[in-house]
């Protein structure tokens, strides 16, 4: 629960940053928020995936760790490519969490990942900037398998 209450902390102060006029063609300042709020998103996935992998008993949880590592780490690289082409300065800090329990891990997984979908679809209905639509919206799809691997992974759990 302290890595989420963490993560959401980290996400908060995200949207709280503000950017200067006229960075970026056609990025709004809420496409901009979002970049940065997908950015540290992604690399906590990332991050935690490669705790998961390390330190999980369920060879599920390592399964969907892996998994977390291998999408993020390609989204991720996609969403640093759009930043660059736009002129926009993502976060580069890398999030630390700690492990406490596979089933820890699996709940904070189907939270988090509740979330970003629902703020993925969000960017990919009503953001600014095409390029921007359509990588929220192919990686919607890709956050919406994770989420259902999250469920039925947590589900084994119990």
């Amino acid at each position: 629960m302290c890595i989420l209450a963490l993560v959401i902390g980290a996400m908060s102060l995200a949207g709280a940053e503000t950017t200067p006029i006229g960075e970026g063609s056609s990025l709004s300042a809420k496409d901009k928020t979002f970049m940065k709020k997908a950015a540290k998103g992604g690399m906590m996935e990332v991050a935690m995936g490669q705790v998961a992998e390390q330190k999980a008993q369920s060879d599920d949880v390592k399964s969907f760790g892996k998994r977390m590592v291998t999408d993020h780490s390609k989204a991720n690289d996609e969403l640093k490519s759009i930043a660059s082409k736009k002129g926009v300065q993502l976060p580069s800090k890398e999030h630390s969490g700690k492990w406490t329990s596979d089933e820890a891990y699996m709940d904070m997984m189907v939270k988090d990942h509740e979330k970003d979908l629902a703020e993925f679809k969000e960017e990919a209905n009503n953001g600014s900037d095409p390029d921007l639509k359509k990588f929220a919206d192919d990686t919607a799809k890709m956050v919406q398998e994770h989420l259902d691997l999250a469920k039925e992974t947590q589900g084994k759990l119990k």
